[in-house]
């Protein structure tokens, strides 16, 4: 059940996708989402030289025998990367599924199409976005609506409406994240005519997530209102948890702060600190308004099982109600 466009495009066993979470989506992640039937993703900007991304990319191949994918970062970035090669990595090794994210994946589809690689392509917040893709060649997008952690685009659109806006206005399959972390959200995923769903936040909540177990009780006692967005002023927004350093993001971007003045909170080293050490107003905490509907800490499996299951018995048994004939 729940065969769509990109279960088949994908050659994955049920339509959920893991989105590529910078630090968080290592191999024994994504590993865990291929071998519970959905895309597991990597992330390459971890990694400062190709040697480390060649390293993980063996490691998820030692840990499942499923596709999974590489989230390649396009925006700019604190340390130089050199795209091109770390796409050759990836056709090197034979991955075949690339998430690409941040600006276009043009400059690189010739060489992204040679080596034989799907593109999906995460478009944030703008229908706008997911046509331009199809139109240089993307295989499918996944469309991110306002309610995203990390950066839910420019224009503050909800996934009710961008999901069916971007269904009703490209022919290539089409992913919706922003706001999904289980069965209820699986199905109206598909009744808006989406292919499948992409997760972050509800990954960040599993056992195989490598999270600080203090980082993970916060998620867990969060509400849909915990969440925020930074960095409007610099033109990257950006959910994150409530916490201090977030408060003040917002009050130094109301004092005209820059973007260098800001680094001193939204650097990366400090988010790590609360991802990894659990020092949880050490840093950002990027995190989707869905975290209110987290409430437990299960194993991945467990998550997938979960919502397919859900979704079967939500379509069999609720939904089949309202409309069969007494």
């Amino acid at each position: 059940m729940f065969e769509t466009r990109i279960t088949e495009l994908l050659g994955v066993k049920y339509p959920i996708v893991q989105g590529g979470m910078v630090w968080l989506s290592t191999a024994e992640l994504a590993a865990a989402v291929s071998n519970a039937g959905g895309l597991g993703i990597i992330t390459s900007s971890d990694f400062t030289t190709r040697d480390e991304l060649r390293d993980e990319l063996r490691k998820v191949k030692s840990l499942t025998d499923k596709p999974f994918g590489v989230n390649i970062n396009l925006s700019p970035t604190t340390h130089p990367v050199n795209t091109e090669e770390y796409i050759d990595v990836v056709i090197d090794e034979g991955i075949r599924i690339v998430e690409t994210s941040g600006h276009s994946p043009e400059p690189h589809m010739k060489q992204l199409k040679q080596g034989n690689v799907i593109v999906l392509h995460k478009a944030p917040g703008a229908v706008r976005y997911a046509q331009a893709a199809e139109m240089i060649g993307c295989d499918a997008v996944s469309i991110i609506g306002y309610e995203c952690g990390g950066h839910p685009g420019p224009d503050d659109t909800g996934s009710l409406v961008l999901v069916r806006a971007t269904v009703e206005a490209i022919k290539i399959p089409v992913v919706a994240g922003g706001g999904f972390a289980d069965a209820q959200g699986f199905v109206a995923a598909l009744a808006l005519g989406a292919d499948g769903i992409l997760m972050g936040t509800r990954f960040m909540a599993t056992k195989e997530c490598p999270a600080h177990p203090r980082f993970k009780e916060w998620l867990i006692s969060a509400n849909e209102t915990d969440t925020l967005i930074t960095q409007r002023s610099i033109r990257a927004p950006d959910r994150n948890l409530r916490n201090e350093p977030a408060m003040k993001v917002l009050e130094m971007e109301s004092q005209g702060a820059t973007l260098e003045q800001l680094l001193s909170v939204t650097s990366g080293q400090n988010a790590q600190r609360v991802y990894f050490e659990g020092d949880l107003n050490a840093g950002l905490a990027e995190c989707g308004q869905v975290v209110g509907l987290i409430h437990d800490i299960p194993t991945v499996k467990e998550v997938i099982d979960g919502i397919i299951e859900g979704a079967e018995e939500i379509i069999k048994k609720k939904l089949y109600a309202y409309v069969a004939t007494p």
